[in-house]
């Protein structure tokens, strides 16, 4: 599963060939969700508020970026890296 992006000790993956919807995960500190990148929805699992609120806030900001990196993913190509949150 390829890391897209890492900042606070939060980790960006997505999977190649995933199921949609188009969607990445974030593991932090022993916990894991998925995140609807369409809606930028919590869609499956669990964060802290705060990693929470840091991940949605990255995520709108490359939204776009995401979905390319998906549809990469899709075609078992490397999705790429998006910049961290500063």
């Amino acid at each position: 599963m390829p890391e897209l992006c890492r900042f606070y000790g939060i980790s960006i993956r997505i999977y190649f060939r995933d199921h949609g919807p188009p969607h990445f995960h974030v593991l932090y500190s022993g916990d894991e969700a998925l995140i609807d990148i369409t809606f930028l929805t919590l869609v499956e699992g669990r964060i802290p508020p705060r990693a929470r609120r840091l991940v949605m806030e990255w995520a709108s900001l490359h939204r776009d970026e995401l979905m390319a990196a998906w549809e990469r993913a899709q075609r078992s190509e490397p999705p790429g890296q998006i910049e961290p949150l500063e």
